[in-house]
């Protein structure tokens, strides 16, 4: 992609056609189509005053009596058959024309829609925590949707309306040269009017992009938090924040439509001045050859040189709008916040993670930094539960090693191979995760399962269920595997989607698992299935565990306790109460005990030690 444009400068028609060339160029056969149906298009329109004049001129005003009546009536009627296959010719250029290129600009806008999406799906998770979801979306919608406009509608058909606008002025020139010269005084404060409008649209049409952003990113927002601002009667602030960012963007669209108006109504006025100007200077001069038949190829040649001059305003816009998105989406493009691929491969994943004076930080500075200097190793088949308070970094350290971010320092390397080394779908088909809040898609149970891979069959499928307690919950929805989830899981209990996500889990058989507060969030129906599913993931994967419950802690193999990024502890249940340390102090402070079967059992640990 070429490089990105300066923000405070407008986007024309070069800069715009420059940034969209590659999307366009696949469609090239068809743009050259319609750049040379310009001048057939053109040539055609500009016949038409042409034999009008001549009907006029050298037949109307000719026709006497008798013989030569009938003449001038046959010769007449051959140069209206001229006229009217001029016009349907031209009809059909046109038709052609705009045809072909709505084509070509509705392909370059799903490449150019691909593109982004598949941009989006390639950065990393810092990418959109910086970002709103809202935003991108529009990015990918209206904004792509403005510059498929410009394509269709604007840049490519200023060509032939700039054709055209030349045609007409060498005609009129050819036929009366004067009069022409006339007409053109008003050309000075049509293009000072039209330069100063598009200036103010550009301005415009900045804060529409910005402001529609806005409104989306807000609207995303409150939507997915709707079940929270009703719980706290927040529904008449969410709406005044609403209209707080709506006025902005209504006051801008406002303000477009009055410019536009504007232009569109000076371009509208001054052909009306044109014709008058061409009525006064006709007046008294047919003895210089100021004939009707010239003054209607004139009236005509206005008609044809004006139209597209009131369509070139709204082609203004339209590029305006189109240059204020294609900053937007370029903006978005030439961002390179991805997670950078290795090159190794792993045949056999055997399990082994190790982490070496590891250090990280969402942000630069080193006040901003979360892990310390971490160094573990999780042996293949071993289990780790990692325990700390909130902030500790458990998290950051299970995302670092599913490389959901990097820019750390340190080593942390899987089976001895340095993950930076790996490529990233060794790395993910390798460690998988299974988070607190759950994420399910609007689809069936099968997908969300499989995620649509179909190397995964339904056997493979139905025995990964059935590992983790997911088959009951699946024989228990209407449809089985086919049973539609809605968004966000919403018609299955967080239980149920909990064990759907484990099922996920197993059947893509990823050797290390990491269970990140898994069991946080459950209801008391599905608790004892999913404890069971916990269990039977233990048995069978290297697994590392950040975890609330004690039930899930003390089957661990290992606790390994960290505080303020840093490993302070590591040992069994027993080994850390009775060192009577960090481990301990967080037990006393109480970790979410839900059952007293699950005190007891703890207090027998307790006794033991």
């Amino acid at each position: 992609m070429n490089p990105a444009p300066n923000p405070t400068k407008d986007l024309d028609f070069q800069a715009i056609v420059s940034r969209m060339w590659p999307f366009a160029a696949p469609s090239s056969g068809l743009f050259l189509a319609a750049l040379i149906l310009t001048p057939v298009a053109t040539a055609v329109s500009l016949v038409q005053p042409w034999l009008m004049k001549a009907a006029i001129e050298e037949h109307i005003e000719g026709i006497g009596g008798g013989t030569a009546s009938q003449m001038g009536l046959d010769t007449l009627g051959k140069v209206a058959g001229a006229y009217l296959a001029a016009v349907m010719f031209g009809y059909l250029v046109r038709s052609t024309y705009s045809i072909i290129i709505s084509i070509a600009g509705q392909r370059t806008v799903l490449r150019l829609r691909s593109h982004v999406v598949e941009h989006l799906l390639s950065r990393s998770p810092s990418f959109f925590d910086k970002r709103p979801a809202g935003a991108l979306l529009t990015r990918a919608t209206s904004d792509i949707e403005a510059l498929g406009e410009s394509l269709s509608s604007g840049v490519v058909t200023i060509l032939l309306d700039v054709l055209t606008i030349i045609g007409v002025l060498v005609a009129m020139f050819m036929l009366e040269w004067k009069m022409t010269l006339l007409l053109l005084t008003v050309a000075p404060p049509l293009a000072l009017i039209i330069e100063l409008c598009r200036r103010r649209l550009r301005q415009t049409y900045n804060t529409i992009r910005t402001s529609l952003s806005t409104v989306n990113a807000y609207l995303n927002e409150q939507v997915n938090g709707m079940k929270i601002v009703q719980l706290f009667n927040h529904q008449q602030d969410s709406h005044d924040g609403f209209i707080e960012r709506n006025t902005v963007y209504k006051e801008a669209t406002i303000r477009s439509n009055v410019y536009d108006a504007l232009m569109y109504a000076a371009v509208d006025g001054i052909g009306s001045i044109c014709i008058a100007l061409l009525l006064w200077y006709a007046t008294d001069r047919a003895e210089v050859g100021i004939t009707a038949g010239l003054m209607v190829a004139f009236i005509d040649y206005l008609n044809r040189l004006f139209r597209p001059l009131r369509e070139f305003s709204g082609k203004i816009a339209i590029i305006q709008r189109a240059g204020a998105a294609l900053q937007k989406v370029t903006g978005l493009l030439d961002t390179d916040e991805s997670i950078t691929s290795g090159s190794k491969t792993l045949t056999q994943v055997k399990g082994r993670v190790e982490f070496e004076n590891v250090r990280f930080g969402y942000r630069p500075e080193p006040e901003y930094e979360v892990l310390k200097g971490v160094s573990l190793t999780v042996s293949p088949g071993e289990v780790v539960a990692i325990v700390g308070s909130t902030g500790c970094g458990k998290t950051t350290l299970t995302r670092l090693l599913s490389r959901s971010y990097e820019g750390y320092t340190g080593r942390i390397t899987l089976d001895g191979e340095e993950i930076r080394d790996l490529t990233l779908d060794t790395v993910r088909q390798a460690v998988a995760r299974v988070r607190q809040d759950t994420q399910l898609f609007p689809d069936t149970v099968k997908f969300n399962v499989d995620l649509g891979n179909p190397k995964l069959d339904m056997a493979h499928l139905e025995s990964a269920a059935e590992l983790v307690n997911a088959d009951r919950v699946i024989a228990s929805l209407p449809s089985g595997w086919q049973h539609e989830l809605t968004e966000r899981g919403g018609n299955v209990s967080v239980g149920q989607g909990q064990l759907l996500s484990f099922a996920r889990t197993m059947a893509y058989n990823a050797p290390v698992v990491i269970l990140d507060e898994a069991t946080a969030s459950v209801d008391p129906v599905t608790e004892a299935l999913i404890q069971t599913a916990i269990e039977r993931i233990l048995e069978r994967k290297t697994v590392l565990v950040i975890a609330h419950r004690l039930s899930t802690i003390t089957a661990a193999d290992r606790i390994v306790v960290m505080d303020a990024g840093q490993v302070v502890e590591s040992g069994t249940h027993a080994e850390l109460l009775a060192a009577g340390a960090h481990y301990a102090g967080l037990y006393q402070a109480g970790f979410d005990e839900t059952t007293d079967q699950l005190a007891r059992d703890t207090q027998g640990a307790s006794a033991d030690a």
